[in-house]
């Protein structure tokens, strides 16, 4: 295969609109163009005197494994089928949507160098009777779909709550949702159609206001000493459109789910205030709770087949159990030296595997905007994992390249770890444009790159290429929007923008050998959201770095000395 460009970022001059205003089942043949019809449009910005030139490149493999999840764990952390679509996994081997940072330092990888960090992007399927006519059906859909906001829940992803506080905090998880509900009647304006202008003003008032009341709670609780992590995460929200899956719902077939996980009653939002000498122990044993989960689910995606039909529940879920009742009970005696020992925590031990009848979804509960109502998204379904308008057979990558590069006007800084980081946009149509990138090319053909369905010569391969931002502000693992913390360089010096630093830009090469009778007959398409019904101008990819901090620091040491290392 050759190489994309060798070093700096690309930029492209899109080949066409990158996108369609309508909802359509089946992916379109419009959105397939020859790659010899594509002008050349990558740019590699020269190697100034500071230049840092090398690559390092790391072997993850191709999700052999088959850890597949429809999670977020980036963009919509806390909540699980949140992209509606299937994510292939490599590298660290616990993630989920709920997996807590102290797991993943932890977990196992599939990356031969140790590698713990996290690379997601769709998969690509290939569905030979992706051409019927669902048109009305689908219209009939949207015509009666209520679009509504979908925010990660943040009481359950709290510290232990401090006496002294807890009236306070909880007014603030009121107020957020009291935000959600006002979303929401803002969002009637658009029943039954995709207003990108509206979705965009709606999730900007939310987010502003989220990020304030957020901050206050975090405020609140640090005063307290009870200091919550990561809670910008949680700011941002997304338009839903889940009403579209009506239009699916015969697709699937008997239950097989993707990455069996266990279910546990949340424990952080069950809890009374607690005093002040018993936070601290508490807060551990919270963690502790966390990592238990984490490690269960690790087994479960590590050990499929193995020990008959009860092993998950006597090897995976019964141990489970012992472990949370004795934490349980550790928090209620800690409680219970200076407090009303909590009665009933037991209740929250037992844990079961999700084996729920396709579409039937757990209420949820609580504050901040959790809904009663179930999901209208089913867990993936039979031997292909398929999901409501995601069918078909999962093309598995031939090859996945996952590289380190450099910068071409200064040397990279190291990353911190558990930096998060997207590139792409998932919802070009129902967000707008802004952030999408285009990711298809041909291998033979690393001069271009289109936001369309590449259909290449004999002989070559489909390839997507994800480049993520090289340039970071130096303080910030995430931000509100998952971006702000980021930049992409100048796209004609490969300069990052005032006040940020140059840091390794990542770039992940994915490769399919996909029949070219397919292509041809467009029957190749990405997983995706069900408004954006598999636009190829969707496509993105997800990052959560997991490197410790000394290999990280070799990573930048080879990039900036020039070399090639891996």
């Amino acid at each position: 295969m050759t190489a994309i460009a060798a070093v700096g970022l690309l930029t492209v001059t899109f080949v066409s609109g990158g996108g369609r205003g309508t909802a359509s089942a089946e992916a379109n043949l419009a959105d397939f163009v020859p790659i010899q019809q594509v002008p050349p449009n990558v740019v590699t910005p020269p190697p100034a005197a500071r230049a840092s030139t090398g690559v390092f490149t790391v072997d993850c493999g191709t999700n052999r494994n088959g850890k597949f999840s429809p999670d977020n764990p980036v963009a919509q952390p806390g909540i699980r089928n949140g992209a509606e679509h299937l994510h292939d996994f490599v590298g660290n081997l616990a993630i989920d949507a709920n997996t807590p940072n102290e797991a993943l330092a932890v977990a196992d990888t599939t990356c031969r160098n140790g590698d713990r960090s996290s690379y997601f992007w769709p998969v690509v399927r290939i569905d030979q009777s992706v051409r019927a006519d669902r048109d009305a059906q689908l219209a009939q859909a949207l015509s009666t779909t209520q679009p509504k906001v979908s925010c990660p829940r943040v009481a359950d992803r709290l510290p232990a709550m401090p006496t002294s506080v807890g009236s306070r905090v909880r007014s603030d998880l009121a107020a957020l949702d009291r935000q959600i509900a006002a979303a929401n009647a803002a969002m009637t304006a658009s029943r039954g159609r995709i207003d990108q202008r509206l979705n965009r003003s709606v999730i900007q008032q939310l987010r502003a206001e989220r990020a304030t009341t957020i901050k206050r709670i975090a405020t609140t609780m640090s005063r307290a000493g009870s200091r919550p992590t990561g809670l910008v995460s949680l700011v941002d929200c997304e338009i839903s459109y889940d009403g579209l899956h009506a239009a699916h719902t015969g697709d699937t077939r008997a239950a097989s789910g993707a990455n069996p996980i266990v279910r546990c009653p949340s424990v952080r939002d069950k809890l009374p205030e607690v005093p002040a000498p018993a936070v601290n122990e508490v807060n551990r044993t919270l963690d502790l709770l966390d990592r238990q989960i984490a490690e269960a689910n690790q087994r479960l995606a590590t050990s499929k087949g193995e020990g008959g039909p009860n092993f998950a529940e006597n090897a995976v879920v019964g141990p489970l159990r012992a472990k949370r009742i004795a934490a349980l009970d550790r928090i209620a005696i800690a409680i219970g030296r200076t407090a009303q020992r909590p009665a009933g925590l037991e209740a929250l031990a037992p844990c079961a595997l999700d084996t729920r009848p396709v579409g039937e979804q757990p209420a949820e509960e609580g504050d901040d905007g959790a809904t009663d109502e179930p999901s209208a998204l089913p867990e993936p379904q039979g031997p292909n994992l398929e999901l409501p308008n995601n069918t078909g057979r999962i093309v598995q990558p031939s090859k996945v390249l996952i590289e380190y590069r450099g910068n071409p006007t200064s040397t990279v800084t190291p990353m911190p770890m558990f930096l998060r980081a997207l590139t792409g946009d998932s919802k070009p149509i129902s967000r707008g444009p802004a952030n999408a990138r285009a990711t298809w090319t041909c291998s033979g053909f690393a001069d271009r790159l289109s936001d369309k369905y590449p259909i290449c010569p004999d002989g070559s391969q489909v390839l997507r290429v994800h480049d993520f931002p090289g340039c970071w502000d130096g303080q910030n693992v995430d931000s509100a929007n998952h971006r702000d913390h980021l930049a992409f360089a100048d796209p004609a010096t490969g300069a990052c923008p005032a006040d940020f630093v140059a840091i390794p830009q990542l770039r992940i090469t994915i490769s399919y050998d996909i029949p070219r009778y397919i292509q041809l007959r467009g029957q190749y398409a990405l997983d995706s959201f069900p408004e954006e019904n598999h636009n190829p101008f969707s496509d993105h990819n997800d990052f959560i770095n997991v490197n410790s901090a000394q290999q990280m620091k070799k990573i930048a040491k080879c990039i900036n000395a020039g070399r090639r290392c891996g």
